[in-house]
């Protein structure tokens, strides 16, 4: 498995903890230096390890964030 970088720029919210400890995210990251990212996916304590998750653009989100308005 090849190496990468990741920084959380921002916690934005915590959506879920479940039993484990491991804590599902909204998170600005940059990943490998690139420009930061808005990323959902589950962490867990230390933000040492994760799971997938899907990441967004800017462009991206505020899609998502109009669909979530219209439900």
């Amino acid at each position: 498995m090849a190496d990468f970088q990741f920084e959380i720029i921002k916690h934005i919210k915590t959506l879920s903890t479940n039993a484990r400890g491991w804590s599902k995210e909204l998170n600005l990251v940059s990943w490998n230096n690139r420009p930061p990212k808005y990323d959902i996916r589950e962490w867990d304590e230390e933000h040492l390890k994760m799971s997938k998750g899907i990441t967004f653009t800017e462009e991206e989100m505020a899609e998502l964030k109009e669909g979530l308005e219209n439900l």
